[in-house]
């Protein structure tokens, strides 16, 4: 079917801002590495855990130090997965801020398609899950969730490089989908596994959390311009709300999020306004990132990926299970099938239509992308499932599966669209009127 031309309809999926290019540019290089050490970790770990040394891998993993009395008492691999993943959704708090608040997603028209295209990317994996584990009982079910979330660093690692030509659109289109993604997985992970609330723990974690607002909010110029401030003072306060929030029974990861949304991400007036330089959000995720997509993850990773797969024969019984079937198929078939049909049904819904510059094969590339679910996912599986399980040992099979086979499918999809776009990328770039800003992202010339 022939596109409508620039300009005579709404479309959706466009191009953006120049500045939100360079924006999002950047964040991809830097969650690049991330990806690439989060698959060593996670080989590292596989290896570790299918070697004649695999006791001294899991020993590690389940050895445990704390203090009792906070219900701080956990395992090396608790404290990877509970204490260490708070920073990386410190940052997607960060960041899903910034982008409703200075980003493209400012804009209720653009931020529409990628949270609708993550809701359906999350109801239509679960859905796939529950209907396959409907006869296998209620602690097969108890993972349904685990196959709706999507790997930023993993898909990100997968865009850089197989698909470094792909328009700016679809990049911003599956970070943001996946940062909204996280979200939703927050919200999944407070409200459906979360067993027993402890409310005195709770009310006292509100004190540090809103004294972190506080001095966020009243004294941005000052920890923008002192950076040891920033560690001295807000992170002994973020700690102290993780603390509670982990001893209250709502998962401390959710502490990450919140803490991420209480900080300022535009300069006020009296800091010299939004043109003054980037605002405390930014700043603090530029010194968090490194920390969490260097260390905090892969460490993770490291902890969560190794599992005695039991040679040829214990995978083909892992996968063949029910509960990892359903998460197979959900990462592999319903993160697609719900990302693309939300998105096809949204644009005839409002009579809208893919950006001229786009293709629908476009986007089904980015959809099974987001089937790399691999960091959330294995968070989820050590909530639904005892650790050392079969559930448990199968679901992280089925995770590294799904995600791979996910990952493997998209890149040839992604690959094949890559070709094409670097023969018109030079097009793109052309700046007739020496601007600095190409003349596709100057307001009257969108393709």
């Amino acid at each position: 079917m022939t596109q409508p031309a620039p300009g005579t309809s709404r479309t959706v999926l466009g191009r953006g801002s120049y500045p939100e290019y360079l924006r999002i540019s950047d964040l991809l290089r830097k969650e690049t590495v991330g990806g690439i050490l989060l698959l060593i970790a996670a080989v590292a770990a596989l290896v570790w855990a299918n070697s004649p040394a695999a006791d001294s891998y899991f020993a590690i993993r389940d050895f445990k130090i704390g203090y009792e009395p906070w219900h701080l008492d956990l395992s090396i691999g608790k404290w990877a997965s509970d204490g260490l993943l708070a920073i990386f959704f410190f940052l997607t708090g960060l960041e899903l801020k910034r982008e409703f608040v200075a980003g493209d997603l400012r804009s209720p028209s653009r931020a529409i398609v990628p949270i609708a295209a993550a809701f359906g990317g999350v109801a239509i994996p679960a859905l796939i899950y529950v209907v396959i584990n409907l006869s296998a009982g209620p602690e097969a079910l108890r993972g349904w969730a685990i196959p709706t979330a999507t790997d930023i660093a993993f898909a990100v690692a997968v865009l850089a490089v197989i698909s470094s030509h792909l328009p700016s659109a679809l990049r911003i289109f599956i970070l943001t989908l996946a940062v909204v993604d996280d979200l939703i997985a927050i919200a999944i992970i407070a409200f459906f596994y979360t067993e027993e609330v402890h409310v005195p723990f709770l009310l006292w974690m509100l004190l540090p959390l809103g004294l972190f607002a506080f001095l966020t909010q009243k004294y941005t110029r000052f920890f923008a311009r002192n950076h040891a401030a920033a560690w001295i003072v807000l992170l002994p306060l973020g700690v102290i709300t993780w603390a509670l929030m982990h001893s209250s029974g709502v998962h401390a990861t959710v502490a990450g999020v919140l803490l991420g949304f209480t900080v300022p991400v535009l300069r006020r007036a009296k800091d010299g306004g939004p043109d003054a330089g980037p605002g405390l959000a930014e700043q603090l995720e530029h010194r968090f990132r490194p920390l969490s997509t260097g260390f905090a993850v892969p460490v993770f990773a490291f902890f969560s990926a190794g599992v005695a797969l039991g040679g040829w024969e214990g995978f083909r019984s892992a996968v063949t299970d029910s509960v990892a079937l359903g998460i197979i198929l959900g990462l592999f078939l319903g993160k697609p099938i719900g990302i693309l049909l939300t998105t096809w049904v949204l644009t005839k819904a409002t009579k809208a239509h893919l950006d001229p510059s786009l293709k629908w094969v476009d986007v089904l590339g980015v959809a099974i992308l987001a089937g790399v679910g691999f960091t959330v996912s294995l968070l989820v599986n050590d909530l639904s499932f005892v650790l050392g399980s079969q559930h448990h040992d199968h679901a992280k099979v089925a995770v590294l599966t799904g995600s791979l086979v996910s990952a493997l499918v998209a890149a040839g999809v992604l690959r094949a669209r890559n070709r094409h776009y670097r023969r018109i990328e030079a097009e793109e770039q052309v700046d007739a009127n020496h601007d600095g800003i190409p003349d596709v992202y100057e307001e009257g010339n969108r393709a």
